[in-house]
C-alpha cells in the first residue's frame, strides 16, 4: 500500500527563520539583561567600570563583579527609579485607558446593533483607526504645539499653561494615548461582538430584556476573551510607554518629573548604570507577567464555559416516560 505524503515537516521548516531571529534578537538580549542585573556594572566613556569607582579603566573592569540583589534593592527603594516611575506610568496609562475602553465598548455595541442599522460603517471605522497609523511622534508634536503656552488651544482655554502643571500634562498625554488607540480597541471589540449568535439577542428581546440588560448579561460575558486580550496588551503597552511622555515632557519628564516613565528611566541609564536599568527591565517583565496573569484569571468566566458545555451534552432520556 502506497503511503500518503506528509507535509507536516514543512510547517516546522517555515518556523525555523522565526525561531532563529527570536533567539538572536530577543532571547539572547533578555538573558544578558538578566545577567547584567546582578552585576555592579556601569559604562563610562565606552568602558566598563565599577559604580563605586566610575572613572573607567582596566582596573575598574576587574572590580565589575557580582553584587547579588543590590541593583534590585536600589531601584525598589521608596525614592528609587522603579517606585517613582511605576507610579507615573500607571497614572498615565489609566488616564488614557479608562476612557478608551468605555468609548470603545459603546461604539462597538452601537456599530454591531442590528436594530440601529448604522450606515457608512466603513467610513467611520477608517476615521476611528486613522490616528493609530500616524506616528506617535507626529501626534505628540502636534499636541505639544497646541497646548504649549500661547499655543492655539492654550489661548482658546484662557492660557491655563497645561503642559507646565502636573494635572494638565498628564491629561494631555492621556488624551494622546486615547486618540491613538481607541480605534484599534473598537475594531477588536466589534469583531468579538459580531461573532455572537444573533439568536441570543432575539431571545432576550422576546423575554423583555432592555438594551442595558442585554449588554451586561449577554454581550460582556461572551466577549470576555477578546476583552481580556485588549486589557492585557494595553497594560503591557502602558508599562512600556515612552515616546509620548518623552516628547511632551522632555528628558526631565517635566513638570517636576511626573512624565518620567519606566522605559524613559531605562533610556536615561542605558549608557551609565547598566546594572540598575537591567534590574528595572527585569522588574517590568515580572510586573507585566503578574498583572497579565491576574487579569486573565479575573476575566475567565466559568459560567460561559459551562453554558456551552451544557449545549454540547446530550439530553438524558427518561426511559420510564418514553415507554408510556
Amino acid at each position: 500500500m502506497k503511503k500518503g505524503i506528509s507535509y507536516a515537516k514543512w510547517g516546522y521548516i517555515f518556523l525555523i527563520p522565526f525561531f532563529v531571529v527570536y533567539f538572536i534578537f530577543s532571547l539572547v538580549p533578555i538573558l544578558e539583561t538578566f545577567g547584567y542585573s546582578f552585576l555592579d556594572y556601569v559604562v563610562s566613556q565606552g568602558q566598563a567600570a565599577s559604580i563605586r569607582n566610575p572613572s573607567g579603566g582596566a582596573d575598574n573592569i576587574i572590580n565589575n563583579g557580582f553584587c547579588g540583589f543590590k541593583n534590585y534593592a536600589d531601584v525598589l527603594k521608596s525614592d528609587g527609579i522603579f517606585t517613582l516611575s511605576f507610579k507615573n506610568t500607571t497614572i498615565l496609562w489609566l488616564i488614557g485607558f479608562i476612557p478608551q475602553i468605555i468609548v470603545s465598548l459603546l461604539l462597538a455595541s452601537w456599530f454591531t446593533d442590528i436594530r440601529l442599522k448604522l450606515k457608512a460603517q466603513g467610513f467611520f471605522k477608517t476615521v476611528m483607526y486613522m490616528p493609530n497609523v500616524i506616528m506617535a511622534s507626529a501626534i505628540s508634536l502636534l499636541f505639544f504645539s497646541l497646548f504649549i503656552k500661547n499655543g492655539a488651544i492654550d489661548t482658546m482655554l484662557g492660557h491655563p499653561d497645561m503642559l507646565n502643571n502636573v494635572t494638565g500634562a498628564r491629561i494631555v498625554v492621556g488624551l494622546i494615548n486615547f486618540l491613538m488607540w481607541y480605534g484599534n480597541t473598537t475594531i477588536l471589540l466589534m469583531a468579538a461582538m459580531m461573532g455572537i449568535d444573533t439568536s441570543l439577542y432575539e431571545a432576550a428581546q422576546i423575554d423583555g430584556a432592555n438594551p442595558t440588560q442585554v449588554f451586561w448579561q449577554i454581550t460582556i460575558p461572551l466577549i470576555k476573551p477578546i476583552l481580556a486580550f485588549v486589557i492585557v496588551t494595553s497594560m503591557i503597552g502602558g508599562l512600556q510607554m515612552y515616546d509620548v511622555p518623552y516628547l511632551i515632557g522632555g528628558t526631565a519628564g517635566n513638570p517636576v518629573g511626573v512624565l518620567k516613565t519606566m522605559v524613559s528611566q531605562i533610556q536615561l541609564g542605558k549608557n551609565s548604570s547598566v546594572g540598575a536599568v537591567s534590574a528595572l527591565s527585569i522588574l517590568i517583565f515580572i510586573v507585566s507577567a503578574i498583572l497579565g496573569f491576574i487579569t486573565l484569571k479575573l476575566m475567565d468566566d466559568k459560567s460561559v464555559k459551562s453554558m456551552y458545555d451544557k449545549k454540547k451534552q446530550p439530553k438524558k432520556i427518561n426511559m420510564a416516560t418514553s415507554k408510556k
